[in-house]
């Protein structure tokens, strides 16, 4: 494994307002694995990658890719780096108005990388790597079950060959059977790609499946990584409440009364 991370986050900062989000978060995804981020609503996590992918102008800090300096590079050598990127949204995010052949080749398509002409056949095969049949293709995303969007999305997510792959949130709404099979495919297919991925989720057991590394952000900060095995068990209390989903422990809630 090479000693440069793929991803490595030094003192990110971002505040909304008088709300600090981010307090200065320090991570680093080693290249070739899965990293799984955990954490309560609001605690920063979605705020993270949205930081990562551009989405979102950091207050402070440093993101590096494969080394680099996303901050210092010319806006044209930053874009082609995060042109390596994928994302899979939380819940799909299709395109209403375009049939799955044409979500799953967006990207492509809208850089021409692709004639238009090739698109479907292009689609059918990334399709296939998600467990989904060419019929496929032809239907609209409304057409489809939960578990078949999500699937749309992840080919989607993977249609160009990104070497670094985001999941927010990747088995929300589906029940325990198709969550396993959408984690199953998640590590499939980034083993595929030989990519890295960074995930983000409430789900114990699809962190465990997906997970070779884990991280906690608490109130801005990262407070704990190490082996996804060891979530529930790891000895951080912060850690272990959370993986559990014990109400009583160092994580409360405000609630109204």
């Amino acid at each position: 494994m090479s000693a440069v991370p793929k991803l490595r986050l030094v003192g990110l900062r971002k505040a909304f307002g008088a709300k600090v989000v981010l307090d200065g978060v320090d991570l680093e995804v080693p290249r070739g694995s899965s990293m799984v981020i955990l954490g309560g609503s609001g605690s920063g996590k979605s705020v993270t990658v949205k930081c990562v992918l551009g989405l979102i102008e950091p207050d402070g800090g440093r993101i590096e890719i494969d080394g680099r300096d996303l901050a210092a590079l010319p806006r044209a050598e930053r874009a082609a780096v995060l042109d390596r990127t994928g994302m899979l949204f939380q819940n799909g995010a299709l395109f209403d108005s375009l049939p799955v052949w044409e979500n799953v080749c967006f990207k492509l398509l809208a850089q021409k990388r692709i004639p238009r002409r090739a698109a479907r056949d292009k689609a059918a095969e990334v399709l296939a790597q998600v467990g989904l049949g060419p019929e496929v293709c032809d239907l609209w995303p409304a057409e489809l079950s939960g578990g078949m969007q999500k699937r749309v999305a992840l080919a989607r997510a993977i249609a160009a060959g990104p070497d670094l792959i985001f999941f927010d949130e990747p088995t929300t709404g589906l029940d325990p059977i198709m969550a396993a099979v959408i984690d199953g495919l998640i590590v499939d297919v980034v083993k595929r790609l030989g990519a890295t991925a960074v995930s983000i989720t409430h789900d114990m057991a699809s962190a465990r499946r997906i997970g070779d590394h884990a991280a906690m952000i608490h109130k801005g900060r990262i407070v704990w990584t190490g082996p996804a095995k060891a979530l529930g068990n790891s000895g951080n209390p912060l850690v272990d409440q959370f993986a559990r989903g014990e109400r009583e422990g160092p994580i409360t809630m405000d609630l109204r009364r």
